[in-house]
Formats: C-alpha cells, structure tokens, sequence
C-alpha cells in the first residue's frame, strides 16, 4: 500500500509478543536536510511536562502508563491466578502484551512527533545530560520516570539532529540550571527543593519560572560551551 522512494534492499518480517507480525524493509534513498535555521534551543526534561523550552514552550507529558494502569493491574492479577502454561493463562499473557505494545507505540508516536518539530524548528538543541538509570533508583520517581521516556527523546534528538545537519549538545549532569538567575548568574540554593515553581531573583528582582529559566540557563551554558 505504500509507495517507496528508492531501491529497496531487504525486507525483515518479525512477529512481537502480541502475535502480531511487523515487515521492515530498508531502502537506499537520497537524504535531504532540512534548511538550516539560525535558532538555538535549551530544553529541560521535566515530568509534570515532559520538556519545557527556553522560548517557553511546554510539551506535555501524556503520563501513557498511568492511564493504562488499572487494565495492566487487572489482566496482571487475573493472569497470577491462572494455571501456568493453560491456554486461558497464555490468552491472558498476549492481551498483557498487547497493552504493553499499545502503551509503548502511542508514547513513541508522541516523541517523534515532538523530536521532529524542535528539530525543525531550531539548529542547536540543547539539553542535560541526566543520568537516568541512577535516577530510576529513587523509588519514589521511578515509575514516573520511566512514563515520561527521557531516554527515548533525547535518543531521537541525538540522530535526527545528526540527520538534518542540526548540532545536538548535552551539558554536564551537576550543572546547577534550576538554581541559578538567568539574568544576573545569582545562585539561589533553596531551590533545590522541588516545590518551589516560581522564585523571585534577589540579586535582581527577575521573577522566574522554575522550568524556563532552567531551560534558558541550560541554553546559555550549551552556547558557552560551543563558544
């Protein structure tokens, strides 16, 4: 059903644990980037939204998972109490899988989506670069951390910016973006605690939003950096 442009070199036929099967078919084709642009970007990765610009955009988090996990505890309690290897128990585990592939394509859908517009829209992306297996070990966060796929966007970032011709740098994990005055550089410690949104600069009375001036200051460094 779909036409393709160029030669195609092979097809991979795969089936999931769905039951479903998948065709992939590579082609060799010419590649055209995009026009560059003269816009720079700094994003900080969030989980109330799953990144928030330096421009002030934000792009939210659909929290996929959680809305799935209700029907995932359910089939999993059902499945539990099933006779291993009965043919009620292997029905039960592919509908598992089926909501698990269904969870897994809607958010990987929405990344691209959100990947392929900031890489169109800007010649330098920049963000953290947050250590998120360290991260996942805080209980706490882990499930959340997990649904909102930091990982997987930044991983599209990185090789479609590599595609297009865009530069995609990460900054240094300990950087203190959330801490500091985008305006005057005035280090603010108490904002190490996660409530606090919105903060007023004392140094130079700049009121700030947490995240974009997070992002703003993740910006500033990424440009001194390729400086």
């Amino acid at each position: 059903h779909r036409n393709f442009s160029g030669q195609i070199k092979s097809a991979t036929v795969s089936q999931v644990s769905s039951g479903k099967y998948y065709v992939s078919i590579l082609v060799e084709t010419e590649h055209k980037e995009l026009v560059h642009t003269n816009e720079p970007i700094g994003i900080d990765l969030g989980i109330k939204d799953l990144c928030i610009t330096s421009d002030g955009d934000r792009y939210e988090n659909p929290k996929t998972i959680k809305k799935y996990e209700k029907k995932l505890k359910r089939l999993q309690r059902s499945f539990c109490r099933k006779e291993k290897g009965s043919n009620n128990s292997k029905k039960l585990k592919q509908k598992l899988a089926k909501v698990h592939e269904k969870i897994r394509n809607i958010r990987c859908d929405y990344l691209h989506k959100v990947s392929h517009k900031i890489i169109n829209e800007n010649q330098v992306i920049i963000t953290e670069n947050l250590r998120v297996k360290n991260m996942m070990k805080n209980h706490n966060l882990a499930s959340s951390i997990s649904d909102v796929s930091w990982y997987e966007l930044t991983r599209q970032l990185a090789y479609k910016a590599e595609w297009h011709g865009r530069k995609y740098i990460k900054i240094n994990t300990f950087y203190a973006s959330s801490q500091l005055c985008h305006v005057c550089g005035y280090q603010n410690s108490e904002i190490k605690n996660l409530h606090i949104r919105d903060w007023k600069c004392p140094n130079c009375n700049t009121n700030h939003d947490r995240d974009i001036n997070a992002a703003k200051n993740i910006l500033q460094e990424g440009l001194r950096l390729m400086a």
